[in-house]
């Protein structure tokens, strides 16, 4: 398995409506946020420990809600809300 990002539940459910400019904000975050996990979680799918948890992070045009879980070697882009 190799690092990535997905939406969860799902890209259309997720995305829904935001402007294209904001999703694309979102998605250079994923891959920033993949790398720095990557990184951090040298074991990742053989990872036995509790997941890291999630967060928020703000980009140009609003934040989304990620979740970190190195067994899936995945962040999880969960909502996206913009202002």
């Amino acid at each position: 398995m190799t690092w990535t990002w997905e939406y969860d539940p799902s890209e259309e459910h997720v995305v829904h409506g935001a402007p294209l400019a904001l999703v694309a904000e979102v998605e250079r975050k994923a891959d920033e946020l993949v790398r720095a996990a990557a990184a951090l979680h040298l074991h990742g799918s053989a990872d036995t420990g509790h997941s890291p948890g999630g967060g928020t992070a703000l980009v140009p045009g609003g934040m989304f809600e990620y979740q970190v879980i190195p067994r899936h070697e995945r962040v999880y882009v969960m909502q996206i809300t913009g202002w």
